[in-house]
């Protein structure tokens, strides 16, 4: 593929971080970024270097090491489009970056531009007679020399390249008769890496410069303070463009110049500064095989160019008030030779780049630099840089300290409520879980929710109709921490943020707990909220409406509300109204109560009904997780739009979805499971029919029925999600083959 696609490039992907690694490559390709060949190549895993190639790279090879290749997408450097190969193996870069990338492209993205990729390569000369003289004489030859140094390399020259000019510089080591002349020789090296070039030039030149001064030629090789190629890069943010749940922009836009100020006169400060830049040049450097040590030296040492070391950005208000970021930065990388040749992974990232010229990939660099160091110094002046980094380090310490997979989370969760995130910490709490009798880890009491599963009557229920639900066994846990902040912490979803107040609006989850506490009239207060999901999100299982019936009960315990069930379920219920549109009720309702119920809502009333049910005898429910998360609002808004332009076939279906939940509650009750599964085989193909199944649900539907299932279909919203399918018996060969096919299920016994 040439530096320009055939198709038309787009890195504006919306919700690139929910889809998986399949449907990312996917839209990599649909996007124009990579070719058909590096798509398969990707999916198939076969891009990675092989050790053979690598016993070839290096001395005593023994295996070859693995690391995480992400995509920063959003990103718009001098008006072309780039999605950015990262290799990084630390949380939070690629989503930092994307995020960046996102609010500079709403003003026209970042500005680059880049001198000539120039290597200065250095000769030492020492025993110099008369040093000045020696340096007159030198410069006085120049052409001389810079003639010979390009016979050496006439491709290079015929490329444009080639040795440009020289500098002489004086030194004196501070003893007796160490003083010392060093020739620069500055070679434009174009495409390449360079570093063969420039050798060979200063070795070839050596035995005239020895001529010409008198003295002996010592060291003659490349620097890699590269200050010859410098990237500036430039973006310009509106201040109405920098606003976050709970900062006004002008209040992010302020704050980031203040943390900036303190990064260029601090050199404690500007040393981590220096480092987030770095985090994102590093990155693609590794991915594009260049070399992130030389670039890390160079940018080091000339952050301490004046005799300070100092950050490497700069950011200002300026006349319209806007945010302005500037980084000025050397930058020489290669786009041929080195390992470009031998690591396939590193031929699909300059594809995926658009094959870049070297001065075109060191201003993507630049502006990857700057994009960075943005994202982290809005949350250092923000939230502070432990808001996410809190749960980040758990797992990291959970992970260094072993834990096993089946408590891993547990383990999580419980470092982060008690605080201490030590690898001791992890140990003690997972032996503790281990043991035969394990110790409350939880500091604070829990208020908990359940989950749900729609054993008949999805959609049809929103329009009047009955749904047969069940809980889950508990989903949910929730408890409240009084605090000097008001934050949110989700451990096992990586959510640690503040709380907003109510009248910035804040979506999603946090926009929930908003209203809550202003409905609640504890919006003053300050307290920590912290949840524990026992499900994954968005799989049709009941997890918003189980977050809502959690944390109102636990507020309630908290603050001695004494709320009643009723009274919880109606809050929850306008929660699920704020995040879903129209929902049933039935999940809130199940959340509440935690009992098998037969749920309905008067269409012309919009009161809710339930009936308890007493299952006739012990079911086995498998749970099958596709992994693809499933948008309630989405789902419910298609099937509305099909009912209003399908109004007569749309209600029929949903009739026979009522019948079918009559007659499933009636067999529930009277133990007649057989008859229940028929019932839920048929739903299925209902659901089918209203297009809110997917290829995922049909195979984990298919895998479940195979292994004994006498009822599998999707439950939920469908569009992804979950299935749910019964058993007379354990379903264990069922959750090992769904488990093979690459996915995930769990299951439990209902009596």
């Amino acid at each position: 593929m040439d530096s320009e696609s055939k198709k038309q490039r787009n890195s504006r992907i919306p919700n690139f971080f929910r889809l998986d690694v399949r449907e990312r490559i996917a839209k990599l390709a649909e996007h124009g970024f990579i070719e058909v060949s590096d798509e398969l190549s990707l999916e198939a895993g076969t891009h990675t270097l092989r050790q053979h190639i690598a016993d070839k790279m290096i001395e005593n090879v023994a295996g070859v090491f693995g690391l995480p290749l992400g995509i920063a997408v959003n990103f718009l450097i001098n008006s072309k489009d780039y999605v950015v190969p990262l290799v990084v193996e630390e949380p939070s870069v690629v989503a930092g970056l994307s995020g960046a990338a996102r609010t500079a492209r709403i003003n026209g993205g970042f500005a680059v531009a880049c001198s000539a990729p120039i290597i200065t390569g250095q000769v030492q000369v020492v025993y110099v007679e008369d040093v000045e003289l020696a340096r007159e004489k030198l410069l006085e030859r120049r052409e001389e020399i810079l003639n010979l140094a390009n016979t050496l390399h006439p491709k290079m020259v015929a490329r444009g390249g080639g040795a440009k000019d020289i500098e002489v510089h004086v030194y004196n080591a501070g003893r007796p008769k160490s003083a010392m002349l060093v020739l620069h020789l500055h070679v434009d090296t174009r495409d390449a890496m360079g570093a063969n070039v420039v050798n060979g030039m200063c070795e070839g030149i050596a035995s005239l410069v020895e001529s010409i001064t008198g003295g002996t030629v010592f060291l003659r090789i490349l620097s890699n303070l590269t200050d010859r190629s410098i990237v500036w890069a430039e973006v310009t943010m509106p201040t109405d463009d920098l606003g976050i749940p709970g900062f006004p922009g002008k209040a992010v836009r302020d704050g980031i110049v203040l943390a900036n100020e303190l990064a260029r006169v601090d050199p404690y400060r500007a040393t981590t500064h220096n480092k987030g830049i770095m985090n994102g040049i590093d990155a693609v450097a590794v991915a594009t095989g260049n070399d992130y040590r030389a670039l890390e030296a160079a940018a080091h040492a000339y952050a301490a160019r004046d005799g300070r070391y100092r950050g490497l950005t700069d950011w200002e208000v300026n006349e319209d008030g806007d945010l302005v970021g500037r980084l000025e930065i050397p930058i020489k990388v290669g786009t041929v030779g080195g390992s470009l040749e031998t690591n396939p992974t590193v031929r699909i990232c300059h594809r995926m780049l658009g094959n870049p010229t070297a001065i075109e990939l060191a201003g993507i660099m630049g502006c990857v630099g700057l994009a960075q160091n943005f994202a982290a110094i809005r949350a250092l002046a923000t939230a502070g840089i432990q808001q996410n980094h809190m749960t980040l380090h758990a797992r990291s310490v959970a992970t260094s300290a072993q834990v096993p997979a089946d408590i891993f989370e547990h383990v999580v969760d419980s470092l982060v409520e008690n605080g201490t995130i030590k690898v001791w910490k992890a140990k003690e709490i997972a032996e503790e879980m281990c043991s035969s009798e394990p110790q409350q880890q939880s500091t604070q009491p829990r208020s908990s929710a359940f989950g749900k599963t729609i054993f008949l009557g999805e959609h049809a229920v929103v329009y009047g109709r009955p749904a047969l639900a069940v809980p889950l066994p508990i989903a949910v846990e929730a408890t409240i921490v009084d605090d000097d902040v008001s934050t949110l912490i989700v451990p096992r979803w990586g959510v640690e943020q503040r709380i907003p107040s109510q009248e910035n609006r804040p979506p999603g989850l946090l926009g929930m707990l908003c209203a809550l506490l202003d409905r609640l009239n504890l919006s003053e207060n300050t307290m920590r909220v912290e949840i524990f999901p026992n499900v994954p999100k968005a799989m049709g299982l009941g997890g918003s409406a189980a977050i809502a019936v959690a944390v109102i009960k636990a507020l309630s315990e908290h603050y001695g509300l004494q709320l009643s069930l009723e009274q919880i379920n109606e809050l929850a219920y306008e929660c699920e109204r704020a995040a879903h549109g129209s929902p049933s009720g039935v999940d809130n309702t199940l959340a509440t109560y935690g009992k098998p119920l037969l749920f309905q809502r008067d269409q012309e009333t919009k009161e809710a009904s339930f009936q308890e049910l007493t299952v006739g005898t012990p079911i086995h429910v498998l749970i099958g997780l596709s992994g693809k998360e499933s948008l309630t609002a989405m789902m419910v808004a298609q099937v509305r739009d099909g009912r209003e332009q399908n109004m007569a076939e749309y209600e029929r279906v949903f009739d026979a979805i009522g019948k079918l939940t009559d007659s499933g509650a009636r067999a529930f009750q009277q133990g007649n499971i057989q008859k229940l599964g028929t019932l839920m085989n048929l739903c299925q193909g209902y659901l089918n029919g209203l297009q809110l199944s997917t290829p995922e649900i049909e195979e984990l539907v298919h895998i479940a029925r195979k292994h004994g299932a006498l009822g599998a279909k999707l439950t939920g919203s469908g569009g992804g999600g979950s299935i749910v399918a019964i058993f007379e018996d354990s379903p264990g060969s069922a959750i090992n083959a769904i488990k093979d096919a690459g996915y995930d299920a769990f299951s439990f016994l209902l009596q």
